[in-house]
């Protein structure tokens, strides 16, 4: 079941980013910062969940013509039940509705899994940015285009 999240499961989705995300990073989706995505109305956070807590979310800042994937996370005992694949196909529908031209996203350079599962949800890498994640780890841009327009940001 999706839904839209709520102010307090903030520190909850930050901890899931702290573990599952940020490995080994500064911490930087903090309670406070998650608390601002979730009450930002240009801003799309997703949850996954049932009656016995948050199995995933997802993250997407939407602007006029493009938006941005900021986060996707799936607890690791709910990894590789299609949560994520079912996460990104809502907001990619949302963003065809309101008719943006693209999706952009950074993921780890080093994280393989996250890289081919983009692939196949129809992303194409556009370049890499050494010492994107705190200056340590590079991460590889990702783009999906949802119109035949569509300019990569």
């Amino acid at each position: 079941m999706f839904r839209l999240a709520q102010a307090q499961e903030a520190r909850t989705m930050a901890e899931m980013s702290r573990e599952l995300i940020e490995t080994g990073l500064g911490w930087r989706y903090t309670p406070p910062r998650m608390a601002a995505l979730i009450a930002d109305p240009e801003t799309v956070t997703l949850v996954a969940g049932n009656a016995a807590g948050i199995q995933g979310f997802a993250v997407m800042q939407f602007s006029d013509e493009h938006a941005h994937l900021a986060l996707l996370c799936v607890a690791t005992a709910q990894q590789r039940r299609g949560i994520a694949r079912r996460l990104t196909e809502w907001l990619v529908a949302s963003a065809q509705v309101a008719g943006i031209a693209s999706i952009a996203l950074e993921v780890r350079a080093d994280n393989v899994a996250a890289l081919a599962f983009y692939h196949r949800l129809g992303f194409t890498e556009t370049r890499l940015i050494p010492g994107y994640y705190s200056g340590q780890i590079a991460a590889r841009r990702m783009v999906r285009s949802l119109r035949r327009d569509a300019a990569v940001p």
